[in-house]
């Protein structure tokens, strides 16, 4: 096996902007197939992202927690890069914020006009709700 550094670059980008471009020890990216650890020398990987948290460590604990809507990462032996459809801290989720984006996906599914209505609002839905379960509160 090649010799890897011991951190990975991890690089976070939204399509607003560069949210996170530094060497760390490890990554946790929560993958459409369950969540997966990346660790310098990972194996070559392409994975679809599901709303949930992304936990960056180094030094041994977690030290940035950020959640994701959803999106794809690239992992390479030396990189592991996320491109995010919306990511924000888990600090700055805002619950009243959160609970009016539940309400209005839900309304979005009742006054669905069609099929693709319908599953744009779920799926607004099961990000809302997902950032609910990691407000804490």
């Amino acid at each position: 096996m090649a010799d890897y550094p011991d951190r990975i670059e991890f690089e976070l980008v939204s399509p607003e902007r560069l949210l996170l471009s530094e060497p760390v020890e490890m990554v946790v990216v929560p993958g459409t197939e369950g969540n997966f650890g990346v660790l310098p020398g990972h194996a070559p990987l392409i994975s679809t992202v599901r709303p949930g948290v992304i936990d960056v460590h180094d030094g041994g604990k977690i030290t940035e927690r950020i959640f994701v809507s959803g999106g794809f990462a690239e992992v390479t032996p030396e990189r592991c890069t996320v491109l995010a459809d919306e990511a924000i801290p888990v600090a700055e989720l805002d619950r009243a914020a959160i609970e009016i984006r539940i309400r209005d996906a839900k309304e979005a599914i009742e006054d669905a006009k069609d099929e693709a209505g319908r599953q744009a609002g779920e799926a607004a839905l099961a990000v809302a709700e997902a950032m609910l379960s990691n407000t804490g509160s």
